[in-house]
């Protein structure tokens, strides 16, 4: 089965620096197969026989961590799970205006969707658009009011540990490369 991990602060404002040739090895030494990565961000496409998403994603934040040395926040989820996803995106997210930025945020396992909504739901301000399909959280919101969005309210919390955030303009590349 062909899955897509999601790596959580890897090579942001210089710190766990993380090679992509280097984290492709990884891989492929923890026994995934056709392992790919794009851009340098943390997006990694492999595959494997093993179907339980929690073990795999103890599998990968493991042989990260012993190969690099520091914890990194994994979520990994199929290629079909992430295409279904994508084709149930709300209407208003990633509609192509410049006034708006639109971001999907991937639940990192064992944490689940309802757990990252309920606590968006706390912080959420009237200008923040939020959806979700499976284990993806879609987030939209008029650039100009960022200040009063949900998503820096949520900087530093525990729930911001269990997501790893990519924009729209990547995570429609991604579906584009599975």
């Amino acid at each position: 089965m062909k899955y897509l991990a999601l790596l959580r602060g890897i090579n942001v404002g210089g710190n766990n620096k993380v090679a992509m040739s280097e984290l492709r090895a990884c891989f492929e030494r923890a026994g995934f197969t056709g392992v790919s990565t794009y851009i340098n961000s943390g997006n990694i496409f492999f595959e494997s026989d093993v179907i339980d998403i929690v073990d795999l994603v103890q599998r990968c934040e493991g042989a990260i961590e012993g190969t690099f040395g520091f914890a990194v926040g994994v979520t990994v989820i199929s290629q079909d799970e992430y295409k279904d996803a994508m084709q149930h995106a709300p209407s208003w997210w990633a509609d192509g205006t410049l006034e708006t930025r639109n971001d999907a945020l991937f639940v990192i396992p064992p944490t689940t969707t309802q757990e990252v909504l309920d606590e968006l739901a706390k912080k959420t301000s009237r200008v923040d658009r939020l959806d979700s399909h499976g284990q993806v959280v879609f987030w939209t919101l008029p650039m100009a009011d960022y200040s009063k969005s949900v998503v820096p309210k949520i900087v530093g919390t525990p729930i911001y540990k269990r997501i790893t955030i990519r924009s729209s303009t990547t995570a429609k590349k991604l579906l584009g490369l599975f």
